[in-house]
């Protein structure tokens, strides 16, 4: 199925959850918010979150500094 990752579109296989996209995007165990269909997906339920056809995602990648 087709889904938009920061406006790019990508295949991913039916049943793919939030967590599962980020393995496929190599963004696991990193410091990111992760925005689906404009609403905020809290990191607790990235295993659950089972993504649809032409879902937009958003990822927003945390950056420190000071």
């Amino acid at each position: 199925m087709e889904i938009l990752v920061n406006g790019t579109p990508h295949l991913v296989a039916e049943g793919t959850t939030a967590a599962q996209l980020l393995v496929i995007l190599d963004l696991q165990g990193k410091r990111l918010a992760l925005e689906i269909n404009q609403a905020l997906v809290p990191r607790s339920q990235f295993d659950t979150f089972v993504l649809q056809p032409h879902d937009t995602v958003e990822i927003v990648h945390a950056i420190g500094g000071g």
